[in-house]
């Protein structure tokens, strides 16, 4: 008896293959968590909005190491350079300078010290994992996994705008020049993201190849989102040093 397989499904037309990723974003990105949406409201107290900036920044400080494990997947200089810069944005051309440094103003401004954050000792285990999966993802997956799990930032100048008004309504304690960092990633997020999904939408030609894409992007999407399960779960458990 003869086993006849199926042929492969066909794959989606670049329109629609789009429209599933785009999908992704809107459905399951983090800013539906209930922790954003308690920030976002001006629900947080201090001591909370301090607990998520000191937690996020351990995310913040890897991605120049996912996006130079990136940078050693791709294979012309011309894609290595575009993909340099990101690296250029978050460390910067020299000290003082990117988005490392103003995430790093942005918890001086809500009272931490700079040094309790370049400590690492305040981040809660869950982010730690969460953190250590997305890099590690980044550092064993194909190219156009990696790339494509960064197209949360497709979402992400929407929800910077709505951060930064968030942030000047309810949470004013916080200098105004504490909130460079979102202001940057407006623009720098929207032509981050439309150079990767034009990456993703060119490399992945099978069905098979455009699924491992969605997945991969839905794969962020859980990091993004267990990053705030740990910063919420751990709320009046673990509190973190008052500003000095």
């Amino acid at each position: 008896m003869t086993t006849t397989l199926a042929p492969p499904a066909k794959p989606w037309s670049r329109a629609e293959f789009e429209t599933r990723l785009r999908a992704v974003g809107q459905d399951r990105y983090h800013d539906r968590h209930p922790f954003n949406l308690r920030m976002h409201q001006g629900d947080l107290t201090p001591q909370e909005v301090r607990r998520w900036i000191t937690n996020r920044f351990h995310y913040q400080r890897h991605i120049p190491v996912k996006d130079a494990l990136i940078l050693a997947k791709l294979d012309s200089s011309h894609l290595r350079r575009m993909w340099l810069r990101r690296i250029q944005d978050h460390d910067g051309r020299g000290e003082g300078e990117g988005g490392i440094e103003r995430w790093l103003r942005l918890g001086e401004a809500a009272g931490l010290d700079r040094a309790t954050l370049l400590s690492g000792g305040s981040v809660l285990p869950g982010v730690r994992l969460a953190v250590e999966g997305y890099v590690n993802f980044c550092r064993l997956r194909s190219p156009l996994e990696a790339v494509a799990a960064s197209l949360t930032e497709l979402t992400a100048p929407d929800l910077m705008r709505l951060r930064i008004e968030a942030f000047e309504r309810h949470y004013p304690w916080i200098a105004p020049d504490g909130l460079a960092y979102f202001r940057t990633r407006v623009d720098q997020g929207r032509r981050d993201s439309a150079e990767a999904l034009d990456l993703v939408l060119e490399w992945a030609r099978t069905r098979e190849d455009q699924e491992k894409a969605v997945a991969a992007l839905s794969f962020k999407c859980d990091v993004l989102w267990s990053l705030l399960d740990a910063v919420q779960q751990h709320a009046g458990q673990h509190g973190l040093p008052e500003p000095v």
